[in-house]
């Protein structure tokens, strides 16, 4: 029977271990930390429960596959049996300065009139976007992942949508093109930031996203995303796929032009004959194989590539309930443009922010003790390759900030309620998860590094090296990451089991 390791027990790293085990293959998933998760990261603290990865969950559907492969009766189980998904209305609320607010749904009547509330002149352009985003999710997208390897003629019969829906323009620019407003511009554009895209560099074709989540809803485990990961990995291993945790590894060893062995920090070794790596991008390459050629070859490939920016958060729970306070809101400052380019092209730390602001305790009281709250808001700032800073200073003082902005707009006496808060910053990143130069999303996809210009999940050189995860294709979020690893599943079954399976 053929022997394959994942490295990395993220989304991504689950998702590809849990289709290997169930195709067959004897799966091994490794995990640094003593949790599984990845960046999907839960922390407990006096009494109340704090998630600082994602936010929400889109496309459940990709989800629900994974619980459909087990069992052997082929009829498979249901993720309900195992973790309890509530669905979230609105998906976001879009809140400004000036007290505007829009609210973003699946429900395309009420997406109308929120128009025609706020720019009702721009009501036939919104439905000109609405009508452009259908068909960048079903022509161009799925296209785009319809090959697990593409090939030339693959991308060719592509080329004719991708001409036809201009995606070599950038998301904003097709966004102006079609709507006046400034407020509907953001509103329209602003999700690719939660994938580590600039709305002004990343194709119009992510117009892809918001028509996904329009489609497949926007979703929260209950107990936390720790519930969904841990009912992930139990999964994983009630299928015999063997899960082990607190291992980093140290080499992924090589013979020839092929893995053979995958090596831990506390002298585990043992012979796969194939591997899968979930862990960073730059991190599998010039640490895991940067003995090889292979693996110097690409760290410098990598260096010259745009990466994605880092995270800013702070996590904190206030005395009080506040049901007006949406489970996801998205926090519009005085600048949009000016704003992503400090974060993307100048590396600079400006005063003003766009926030994305978590309050998961209105969907799941579990989270905190009752008449209590639990938020998390959110920051993308510059990554630490543009913005080399020393945040264990300036952190303190961005939380500050941070609070003093959801204050003034939402809760006055935020700070008299705060009954605990801590931050994380690109460093935490950088440590804690070898993200490189602190990115929260790998590389940044734009429209030169985006789809099939992201690493593909087959190495070139190295055949039996595979990859999942935010930089590997399709490209980052959990939707994307768990999408990827279907992608190299397929590549990984077809050569190590035969293309019939």
């Amino acid at each position: 029977m053929k022997r394959i390791c994942v490295v990395g027990a993220g989304f991504g790293g689950l998702a590809l271990a849990i289709r290997c085990q169930a195709a067959g293959l004897v799966t091994t998933l490794v995990e640094a930390r003593e949790e599984p998760g990845g960046c999907a990261n839960t922390v407990t603290r006096d009494g109340f429960t704090f998630d600082t990865g994602p936010g929400t969950l889109i496309d459940r559907a990709g989800l629900d596959d994974l619980w459909a492969l087990a069992g052997g009766s082929g009829a498979g189980r249901d993720m309900a049996s195992d973790v309890a998904l509530a669905p979230l209305a609105p998906f976001c609320r879009l809140h400004w300065s000036d007290g505007t607010s829009f609210d973003l749904s699946g429900d395309e009547a009420q997406l109308r009139g929120e128009v025609a509330r706020i720019a009702p002149d721009d009501l036939a352009g919104y439905e000109d976007f609405s009508r452009y985003s259908v068909e960048a999710l079903t022509e161009t997208r799925l296209a785009l992942l319809h090959a697990p390897t593409p090939d030339w003629t693959s991308k060719l019969l592509a080329a004719p949508a991708l001409l036809r829906h201009q995606a070599w323009r950038s998301l904003y620019a097709k966004v102006a093109s079609q709507v006046r407003s400034d407020k509907l511009r953001e509103a329209l554009s602003f999700r690719t930031l939660m994938q580590g895209g600039n709305p002004q560099t990343a194709s119009a074709i992510s117009a892809a996203l918001y028509q996904q989540e329009k489609d497949g809803g926007a979703w929260w485990p209950m107990g936390g995303m720790r519930v969904l990961i841990r009912a992930m990995a139990a999964l994983f291993t009630d299928m015999g796929g063997r899960l082990l945790l607190g291992e980093p590894v140290a080499r992924i060893h090589t013979i020839g032009n092929r893995v053979a062995e995958v090596e831990g920090v506390s002298g585990w070794r043992e012979h796969f004959d194939a591997v899968a790596s979930g862990a960073d991008l730059m991190h599998t390459y010039r640490h895991l194989l940067g003995h090889t050629q292979r693996g110097r070859q690409m760290t410098d490939r990598l260096a010259r590539r745009a990466w994605s920016p880092g995270v800013f958060s702070v996590h904190f729970a206030l005395e009080g309930s506040w049901p007006g306070i949406p489970h996801a809101m998205a926090l519009f400052g005085p600048r949009y443009g000016g704003l992503l380019d400090d974060i993307f092209e100048h590396g600079v730390l400006p005063r003003d922010m766009l926030i994305h602001l978590h309050h998961p305790s209105v969907t799941d009281p579990s989270l905190a003790p009752p008449g209590k709250s639990v938020f998390s808001a959110v920051v993308p700032v510059a990554n630490l390759g543009k913005l080399p800073i020393d945040w264990s200073q300036v952190g303190p003082l961005m939380e500050q900030r941070v609070l003093d902005e959801v204050g003034m707009r939402f809760i006055p006496d935020i700070h008299d309620r705060v009954l605990t808060r801590f931050h994380r910053t690109p460093r935490n990143a950088a440590e804690d998860l070898n993200g490189y130069r602190g990115s929260g999303w790998s590389l940044e996809p734009n429209r030169w590094q985006n789809f099939w210009a992201r690493a593909q999940n087959r190495d070139s050189a190295i055949p039996n090296l595979y990859l999942v995860g935010a930089g590997a294709q399709p490209g980052a979020g959990v939707a994307g990451v768990v999408a990827g690893a279907k992608r190299t599943a397929a590549l990984i079954c077809a050569d190590l089991l035969g293309p019939a399976l």
